[in-house]
């Protein structure tokens, strides 16, 4: 039995070979590139999903993520790096598994140091380097450097707590999109979550309003208590407002895209949404739209300020003429959340999939994962495996950037599928992780073997094992039944060892 089996009769299935990594678009027609990253998206949050791949009704409509969808090569089989935020967001950026990071779990501290190093192949630099004005906006979550006051020491300690007089968070000195080859920023760098509560313009502080101070918002400083999120009180703008980030950080996506398209050089936006992540502070109204009470919860409401978000990039694109000219990823960093309310509503998140984000299970990291691109993409649905740390290998195979042979390890070109030109070489090993209970899984088909580990890494033993040709949803612990144990022991056995020679992961690799 096929894992996916709900396809669209409008929709074609696209074949699938075996490409060459070194596949680009001819010289002289390098479109545009805008990458979107939402937080906390699950599949079953956006509508095209559960119209045409679940056939059922959806509980809140996005319109502009259909249509884009409806336009695009959607992959069924799409995930995140991993189930968790920070840890995806690295190996999006680096093209390589978590693991290969100092911080295998994941930079979680603004203070964080980061994981990049001067020579790191990233997003940002690969695009770059082929002559593209780059832009990052939006959640960072990758840590950073900020001084000591009256020192050239960086802070290291905790994001918590009243931190005034203890670090100076009037500029983001390094440890940011500029060091991963972005010209441009506009960056939050924890989100909507916080701490920190702040904006930060091409690495210095943004302030929200002419009366901004840099304050400890707790519940009682703050504009509104629910601004403080699960993650707890933190340095801050005195006039943060998480119902105003998703219009504020939209509009700067406007203005980035409205100024290159004067320049000669094509350009790449990197927009990281901090929606649909807690706090659930939906606006009241956006460009005219009401918000929020406009469906059961408020945590489904974020997910029409994300589409309208996404709405104003497309206006956008379309407005200064260059729609056509560009191609459009829209992905997630980890599936959606368990949100009791609107279950209760009907809503499923993880899209018919078991377990949410944090989760090893499907529904922790199978993600939206499409592409758009007019005229060079034609709309259809695949069920080939892919993950979204794959994007970098595929910008640099469309603009031809060359890629060291010991960097991004573990990202896979998807030009060919995308484009329909060259061949594609499949993943037969898929490694992930899970999130805050130290997971890890590793797939061969028709096998996925989940293993528990710890902080350190130090050891992996299996607990699950799932045949997801015959069992899609996971319902049937193999581990369960004696015969499977050499199954078991053979992906534990290749898992480490291609952790402990750190040889790539994708075929291909130069």
């Amino acid at each position: 039995m096929k894992i996916f089996h709900c396809i669209t009769k409008l929709l074609l299935l696209i074949p699938v070979g075996v490409f060459h990594f070194h596949a680009t678009v001819a010289v002289g027609s390098q479109p545009n590139i805008v990458v979107i990253m939402a937080d906390d998206l699950g599949l079953g949050d956006i509508s095209f999903h559960v119209r045409s791949i679940q056939h059922k009704t959806p509980v809140v409509e996005t319109p502009t993520l259909d249509e884009l969808a409806s336009q695009s090569l959607w992959f069924t089989d799409g995930h995140s790096a991993t189930a968790l935020c920070a840890p995806t967001r690295y190996a999006v950026m680096s093209g390589n598994n978590n693991y290969r990071s100092y911080a295998p779990w994941g930079v979680w501290s603004t203070f964080g140091e980061s994981a990049f190093k001067p020579d790191h192949a990233t997003l940002g630099t690969v695009v770059r380097d082929a002559g593209y004005h780059t832009g990052f906006i939006g959640k960072w979550h990758l840590g950073g450097d900020f001084y000591i006051p009256k020192s050239d020491s960086f802070y290291r300690g905790p994001k918590n707590g009243d931190l005034t007089g203890k670090v100076d968070m009037t500029r983001f000195v390094s440890g940011g999109p500029r060091d991963c080859g972005f010209d441009y920023d506009f960056t939050t760098p924890c989100g909507i979550q916080g701490p920190i509560y702040l904006l930060y313009e091409n690495q210095q502080w943004s302030p929200l309003a002419r009366n901004s101070e840099i304050i400890f918002l707790n519940e009682d400083t703050a504009l509104h208590p629910k601004d403080i999120s699960d993650k707890g009180p933190g340095l801050g703008d005195s006039q943060w407002d998480s119902r105003q980030i998703g219009q504020l950080l939209s509009a700067k996506a406007v203005d980035f895209i409205t100024n290159a398209t004067t320049n000669s050089q094509p350009f790449f936006l990197y927009y990281c949404s901090p929606m649909v992540h807690l706090p659930h502070c939906p606006p009241d109204v956006f460009d005219g739209k009401k918000i929020k009470g406009q469906t059961p919860t408020n945590h489904l409401d974020m997910l029409l300020d994300l589409d309208m978000q996404v709405k104003r990039i497309v206006t956008a694109l379309k407005d200064n003429g260059q729609y056509n000219n560009t191609l459009l990823i829209v992905t997630s960093d980890n599936g959606g959340l368990a949100d009791q309310p609107a279950e209760k509503e009907g809503h499923q998140s993880n899209g018919g999939w078991k377990g949410n984000k944090n989760s090893p299970l499907e529904g922790g990291h199978r993600v939206p994962f499409f592409a758009v691109w007019p005229g060079r993409i034609t709309p259809s649905i695949t069920e080939e495996l892919v993950s979204n740390q794959d994007i970098l290998a595929t910008l640099a195979a469309l603009v031809g950037t060359a890629i060291p042979n010991d960097q991004a390890m573990d990202s896979n070109n998807l030009l060919p599928l995308l484009i329909g030109n060259g061949t594609f070489r499949k993943r037969d090993l898929f490694l992930q992780q899970a999130g805050s209970q130290c997971e890890v899984m590793v797939r061969k088909m028709p096998y996925k073997l989940i293993m528990q580990s710890d902080q350190k890494r130090t050891y992996f033993t299996p607990t699950k094992l799932f045949n997801l040709e015959d069992d899609p949803h996971e319902d049937i612990n193999l581990l369960e039944q004696p015969k499977y144990q050499p199954v078991s022991q053979t992906l534990l056995s290749e898992y480490k060892d291609v952790v402990r020679s750190k040889r790539p992961t994708v075929p291909g690799h130069l």
